[in-house]
């Protein structure tokens, strides 16, 4: 009897542990289940992308005059101050002008000799050398009142806005210009760009400009002139860009960032949200996802930012899948569980 109820116990034993290793084993199944990361993945296509570089400078005028006279002369009048617009052809300054009457007197005289002498010559009267003489008299006098009328009386000689006055009414004029206008339509920006793009860069070709004092807001404008020779220091080469500025919002001295396209390639786009900084370096990573459902860590060389999206130039091939959401918790060849099939 002691015999049968010991094997009894040993088989209810045996069962205990056996249930007891059948609920283990689901236990350890659900947990390994719930470990599983769950992400969610975008497929990434090739797509025409703009290749372009932004450079800095500071906007010029496209003309600039000093208005001085030839000689040191005391300014009579100013009739304009900074900031007026002039067009070609106004009176500007007008300075004393006692010479230029005394030299207008002396031209009126020579011409009225050349032209007694002419009559003369003309019935006989007079030698050709005496007809010279008279004429080259008369050219002179005028050239010499022409000059004087010049720089007595100053004209814009350009259409623009006057950026500086250096002397006030009854100052002598000399050694620095009475005024200085400026043709700001349009303007023009230098630019150094470089040596690598030398073959690229031509005439005419669009770019655009943002200005501090106008945020994000672009201006069109073109590359007008290319310097023929590289820098050796720099490894660069100037070039000039005009933009319009019909609206005359663009005023020299300001800064300016100027975006020249200059190719069109086609690479792999992706969305920001795949793209990991590895932490200690500046390398960048995806996740990309494998046909057997676990994720590869791929290092990638990062090309322009495109709004919500990355240009990726190596590191992600054509139509593959990269994890955009769940990064956090992976690993390199850890399995996952995709939310987004």
């Amino acid at each position: 009897m002691k015999t049968i109820f010991k094997s009894l116990l040993v088989i209810c034993a045996l069962a205990a542990v056996s249930c007891g290793s059948n609920k283990g084993a689901k236990k350890s199944e659900a947990v390994a289940e719930v470990d599983i990361p769950n992400v969610e993945v975008a497929t990434v296509f090739s797509r025409d992308v703009v290749q372009q570089v932004v450079f800095t400078g500071n906007v010029e005028a496209d003309v600039v005059n000093n208005i001085a006279p030839q000689a040191p002369r005391r300014i009579k009048e100013i009739l304009v101050d900074v900031g007026d617009h002039v067009k070609k052809g106004d009176l500007l300054v007008s300075l004393e002008n006692s010479a230029l009457v005394q030299s207008k007197a002396q031209m009126e005289n020579a011409k009225i000799e050349y032209d007694r002498t002419d009559e003369l010559y003309k019935i006989g009267g007079a030698s050709k050398s005496e007809w010279d003489a008279r004429r080259l008299q008369y050219e002179v006098a005028k050239a010499s009142y022409e000059n004087l009328l010049e720089n007595t009386t100053l004209i814009a000689p350009i259409s623009g806005i006057v950026t500086a006055r250096n002397y006030d009414k009854g100052d002598m004029a000399g050694g620095l210009p009475v005024l200085v206008i400026e043709q700001i339509r349009p303007v023009k920006i230098m630019i150094n760009i470089s040596e690598n793009l030398f073959a690229r860069v031509r005439k005419g070709m669009g770019v655009y400009v943002t200005l501090e004092a106008y945020g994000d807001e672009q201006f069109a404008g073109k590359i007008s002139r290319i310097y023929p020779t590289i820098n050796n220091a720099t490894r660069t080469f100037a070039a000039e860009v005009t933009v319009p500025n019909y609206d005359e919002r663009i005023r020299p001295g300001m800064f300016a960032r100027v975006t020249l396209p200059y190719a069109t390639v086609r690479n792999i786009v992706v969305p920001d949200r795949s793209v990991n900084k590895l932490m200690g370096s500046g390398d960048r990573y995806i996740y990309v996802l494998e046909a057997d459902g676990t994720v590869r860590y791929s290092k990638v060389e990062l090309g322009r930012r495109l709004d919500a999206e990355w240009e990726i130039l190596s590191g992600v091939e054509d139509g593959q899948k990269v994890v955009v959401k769940g990064q956090t918790a992976l690993t390199n060849g850890c399995k996952v569980n995709v939310l987004n099939k």
